[in-house]
């Protein structure tokens, strides 16, 4: 028999999600399932290729890529935010490029990235002088040291992993980042730390590291999952999430 039926909204009443993710990440998803665990929020994922050794010319790559990733994300309903979840090669790429070419696909969605999200969450916090964490190589670390000095930062204290293979990142525990952290944070005087990359295992240790630094923390899944929500005007305070999760999204010129 025929069965009749009814339909509603469906998921996302109050947002709907795209994010992005690197065919080598581990770590992203199972971060952002925390983090956007909210009634009314529908995340959708689509995945990228992208070969485990980080390197400028692997991260450009990506680009092209693009627009075929988001074409994979659902579209029976506008999305309002669409994250791609890639510190590194937004670096490489530039954000407005990114945006660029997943605005192709689909043109009314706002996009973001974590390097663009570090940035909000670093004016949103009000903080100039930068403690920074990561794990990549020498040249893809000093690119990504160059756009936050174009945006205003000053990197008071620097540290890498200097790990070429993402799927070794997946795998440097937490313990080592807190250890990390702290260092920076001692090295020089800072107003936030920021640990850059998708892959890193970072929000589970958030609140220890801020306890223990007195400084706020900025990571990469962190501030991409809360710039996406605020930009879809999701404002719920998340305080184990870190002190960026107590701010709605503010500017400084």
């Amino acid at each position: 028999m025929k069965l009749d039926f009814d339909t509603d909204e469906g998921f996302g009443k109050r947002a709907r999600l795209g994010v992005i993710v690197l065919e080598a990440d581990e770590t992203l998803e199972p971060e952002f399932s925390r983090m956007m665990n909210l009634d009314g929020v529908a995340l959708h994922h689509s995945r990228i290729p992208m070969v485990p050794e980080v390197r400028a010319d692997t991260l450009a790559q990506m680009e092209a890529d693009l627009p075929a990733s988001a074409r994979l994300l659902p579209r029976s309903r506008d999305l309002d935010v669409i994250g791609y979840g890639c510190t590194s090669a937004a670096t490489v790429i530039g954000s407005e490029n990114v945006a660029r070419a997943i605005r192709t696909v689909i043109p009314s969605a706002q996009v973001t990235d974590p390097l663009a999200a570090i940035i909000a969450a670093g004016r949103t916090l009000k903080a100039t002088r930068l403690g920074f964490i990561t794990p990549y190589l020498p040249e893809v670390s000093r690119r990504m040291r160059q756009r936050l000095g174009d945006a205003g930062f000053e990197i008071s204290g620097f540290g890498s992993f200097e790990e070429e293979d993402d799927r070794v990142v997946a795998r440097i525990t937490e313990t080592a980042i807190v250890a990390a952290a702290l260092r920076i944070a001692e090295a020089a005087p800072c107003d936030a730390i920021v640990i850059s990359c998708t892959n890193l295992r970072c929000l589970g240790v958030i609140p220890e590291i801020e306890e223990r630094a007195g400084l706020p923390v900025i990571s990469s899944n962190q501030a991409l999952a809360w710039h996406m929500l605020r930009l879809a005007g999701v404002d719920d305070v998340r305080p184990s999430f870190g002190t960026l999760f107590l701010h709605g999204l503010e500017t400084r010129t």
